[in-house]
């Protein structure tokens, strides 16, 4: 073949009130790992859907391999040769590995010999998967490893990846990019989409920026520094977040011999778990995913109730207060699960700004709902934190999932919380909102709130906490200084080793 191998001419899609897509064109070569970059809301996802064949373009054309290409349904481009792997799994937990990928398969063989092919290919790329065990049974990292063994066996010419290294360890990430470039070294083209920009620089042999749905340009990662992406993708000067260097104050959260059974039967127990969070502190929480970070989040939130005196704020035992109570006292959270757990997606904004915001923002009176306070409030979530939507009478589904963090976490901050609580607060964003999210932050532990961080992106621990642990199979590290810890020692605290271990490591490095 001497033309590429994917060829995008003038693709444009629109829907009511925004344009996704504005004649984007751009090439994928045969063998090559190409980055697909851009803000939230840049167009990303539904350039991918429309040549994964989930949206139909309203103009512009696609050729593969020289010949028209225009999928009607995913069958058809998986048929030409396109496999994606999404950034949300979609997996049963109650069934085993085999019987997930039969399910991404048009004639799936018998089972005995899929689990063959399973355990042959998984082998062949460095990704041992045992085709009997539960999905529920299986980490973050395992999970996607099914993900992509479901789309390898249909041996793609084409594999589309979005945000593949959100859920993995330092380690895993390095397994999954030998196996990237071992496919790309077989011929196999990738389209990388990813708000990591290091890895873009260490991974992709080109990149194609989109703004606003428009193609703003491109440039080889090799030779392009991450804050030039980056300014390319937001058109201006990236802000790095800065700290204050003031001193924290007395201990405001401290958690003590926390213990909590899982309402989920996938779920982690949390085994004995003690930290403290001082006023104007954040304390950042490391961890695979699946690993009790939602069940840390239940317990501290008063979502889960725990044992009396396992959680107090301020010395006062708050073990037995529900979220609304320890709304009322400041203490407030921002899940993971951003629809469905810290939204409503049939709600508009507003109707979720009164969700968590009625207590402290007054918003209620006698039982009745001031709608003008909760609009003008919804008004200001979106204006400080740079929401792209229409207006606050917009559904939360409605918005891109990036901007619908920034929504969330702006919910939170504005209340002035005294304690928060915040899972994978940048997921999904782009490097500019990454940026403001994580200065918002450090801005409120500056005016005194403690703060507990918990996320899957060491370099946003490393970048904004004071002190760091890491989550084991539901038990915690020993907390330490975030100042000076290596990859080496966070990558052994995520894995469950303590004490001595990682200190002896970091005497080695």
């Amino acid at each position: 073949m001497t033309g590429p191998l994917l060829s995008i001419s003038g693709l444009t899609k629109a829907y009511p009130g925004v344009v996704a897509n504005d004649t984007v064109s751009f090439d994928i070569q045969e063998g090559e790992v190409h980055a697909l970059l851009g803000e939230n809301g840049a167009g990303k996802s539904t350039l991918v859907k429309m040549i994964y064949g989930l949206v139909k373009p309203d103009s512009g054309t696609m050729t593969w391999q020289g010949q028209p290409f225009a999928p009607p349904e995913p069958k058809a481009a998986r048929a030409t040769g396109v496999a994606m792997v999404f950034q949300h799994f979609s997996l049963f937990d109650a069934l085993t590995v085999a019987e997930n990928v039969a399910l991404g398969m048009e004639n799936p063989p018998p089972k005995r010999d899929l689990a063959r092919r399973i355990r042959r290919v998984s082998e062949t790329y460095g990704l041992p998967l045992d085709p009997n065990r539960s999905v529920g049974d299986l980490s973050a990292g395992e999970r996607q490893r099914v993900e992509i063994i479901r789309c390898l066996l249909q041996d793609p010419k084409l594999l589309i990846m979005d945000e593949p290294t959100s859920v993995l360890t330092p380690q895993e990430v390095e397994i999954l990019f030998k196996t990237l470039n071992k496919l790309k070294a077989e011929g196999t083209s990738i389209l990388y989409i990813s708000h990591k920009l290091e890895e873009i620089r260490a991974l992709c042999d080109h990149a194609t920026i989109l703004r606003l749905g428009k193609n703003v340009g491109e440039c080889v990662p090799a030779e392009t520094s991450a804050r030039d992406m980056a300014e390319m993708m937001v058109g201006d000067t990236l802000q790095t977040p800065t700290r204050t260097t003031e001193k924290s104050g007395d201990v405001v959260l401290d958690v003590s011999g926390l213990s909590l059974e899982p309402t989920n039967p996938f779920g982690t127990t949390l085994k004995n778990i003690h930290f403290t969070v001082r006023a104007g502190e954040i304390l950042g929480i490391g961890g695979v995913a699946g690993n009790g970070q939602d069940e840390l989040l239940s317990a501290l939130s008063g979502e889960a109730l725990t044992w009396p005196d396992s959680i107090k704020v301020k010395g006062q035992d708050i073990a037995n207060l529900g979220p609304n109570e320890r709304r009322a006292r400041g203490i407030l959270a921002a899940p993971e699960e951003r629809l469905g757990h810290a939204a409503a997606p049939d709600m508009s904004l507003t109707e979720n700004a009164l969700l968590t915001g009625a207590i402290r923002e007054n918003l209620t009176s006698n039982g009745f709902v001031n709608w003008g306070d909760t609009t003008s409030f919804a008004e200001k979530i979106i204006q400080s934190f740079d929401v792209r939507t229409p207006g606050p009478h917009v559904a939360a589904r409605a918005l891109s999932g990036g901007n619908l963090q920034k929504f969330v976490i702006g919910r939170e901050v504005l209340q002035r919380p005294e304690v928060l609580i915040v899972n994978q607060p940048t997921w999904g964003v782009d490097a500019a909102a990454a940026a403001a999210i994580r200065q918002a932050l450090l801005d409120l532990a500056a005016e005194g709130a403690a703060i507990v961080v918990i996320s899957q992106d060491l370099d946003e621990l490393m970048e904004i906490s004071d002190r760091f642990g890491a989550l084991n199979e539901g038990r915690m590290s020993d907390i330490r200084p975030a100042a000076g810890l290596t990859i080496d020692e966070i990558g052994l605290m995520m894995g469950g080793a303590h004490g001595m271990e990682v200190a002896n490591v970091g005497e080695d490095a």
